[in-house]
């Protein structure tokens, strides 16, 4: 079986050791860059096996001692490269959401159409359109087409934000353990043990007082950030449930999107805030203990289908559910956490570590909801 290259579309790598992911990161940032172009001198080109185009790209490549296989993934995927003047740059699939955005394309239809038609639509509409782009070149591939006005969206140096984040928690956790970290195109994560006890106390104490187990825990936070525009620089409140190993978000994140001239000051800012916004976190699932489910399977099937979870992964769990819970009587906390079971679903079948982290994001998003609005008989 061949090694995916880092160049190809499908990439993707975890990192069990953090000097490792480190290193990677600081190897994609040495081969990559960012360049501003005129929008409307942008061309999308159709390539194909045996064009004349490709033909000429594989001599080029050549010459130039650039791996030839970047065209192959190329015309296996998209099929298609940008043209700016007399630059050229292969399209990676991650880049078509942020090309569409600068055209103001919305919808699936073009997915529909022959790649030379794709490609005039696209031209015709980016010829008259104003303004600059900024591209994002890495690994010798177009990964997104992003707005050139720094408001829209400003830079935020990828393998800074890791290095800010592990000086900070080093500094003021002094439990601090990397957990592991994944890299693809659109998405980097990682995540860190913050072991500071005091902050699980009311919560265990609020799990016993309610009859229940109380595991061995350790508090955690996910950071996530985004070269593509896929998300911003977030820092995800978690908790490790030692005894299974299955992981929670908390919900309550602290973002810090890629607009309005952000700074890697302004994520230092995030990190100082990092202590706080687990308390809050904490205390939000503690409350869940409080709120009592009549009907906690029609429940939580409501709640899932809310959130957008697959069928198949709502039918799982809600029969997890059953053999584990009491059907006729819950608590919200009960219920989240048989939603978060997906996640393990997911872990289990080997889904990427950006299906896996967005997925966290999505079940986190029910904390907030307004639970008694989803509790009732099933019709």
């Amino acid at each position: 079986m061949n090694e995916t290259k880092v160049f190809e579309d499908s990439y993707s790598s975890v990192f069990r050791r953090q000097e490792d992911f480190l290193s990677f990161l600081h190897r994609i940032m040495e081969n990559s860059c960012w360049k501003r172009k005129k929008v409307n001198n942008l061309r999308l080109l159709p390539i194909t096996a045996g064009s004349a185009l490709e033909d000429e790209l594989r001599s080029q490549y050549a010459d130039d001692g650039i791996d030839e296989e970047i065209i192959s993934d190329t015309v296996a995927n998209t099929a298609l490269v940008l043209k700016s003047k007399d630059e050229i740059y292969p399209i990676r699939d991650c880049a078509i959401k942020s090309i569409l955005e600068r055209a103001g394309i919305q919808g699936s239809g073009l997915r529909r159409v022959e790649r030379n038609v794709y490609a005039r639509i696209l031209n015709d509409i980016l010829k008259v359109t104003k303004g600059e782009a900024l591209l994002r070149i890495s690994e010798g591939k177009l990964s997104a087409v992003l707005s050139g006005d720094c408001n829209d969206y400003a830079i935020l140096d990828m393998e800074q934000i890791f290095l800010h984040t592990v000086e900070y928690l080093q500094k003021n956790f002094s439990g601090c353990r990397y957990m592991g970290g994944f890299y693809e195109h659109d998405m980097v994560s990682a995540i860190w043990t913050i072991d500071e006890k005091d902050l699980l106390e009311a919560y265990k104490k609020e799990l016993s007082d309610n009859g229940k187990t109380v595991d061995d825990m350790i508090p955690m936070a996910r950071v996530t950030t985004s070269d593509t525009g896929t998300c911003g620089a977030n820092i995800y409140p978690m908790l490790l449930c030692v005894k299974d190993g299955k992981s929670i978000n908390l919900g309550s994140p602290l973002k810090l999107i890629h607009k309005n001239g952000s700074t890697m000051a302004d994520y230092d800012e995030q990190l100082k805030q990092l202590y706080g916004k687990y308390q809050q976190a904490i205390g939000k699932l503690t409350k869940l203990l409080e709120i009592r489910i009549a009907n906690p399977i029609n429940c939580m099937k409501e709640m899932m289908t809310k959130i957008a979870i697959p069928k198949k992964y709502q039918a799982e769990a809600l029969e997890l559910f059953k053999a584990q819970n009491d059907v006729w009587s819950a608590t919200a906390h009960d219920v989240y956490l048989g939603i978060s079971e997906v996640l393990f679903m997911l872990e289990c079948e080997g889904a990427s570590g950006s299906r896996i982290a967005k997925m966290e994001e999505q079940i986190a998003r029910t904390i907030s909801l307004d639970w008694e609005k989803y509790d009732f008989p099933e019709m």
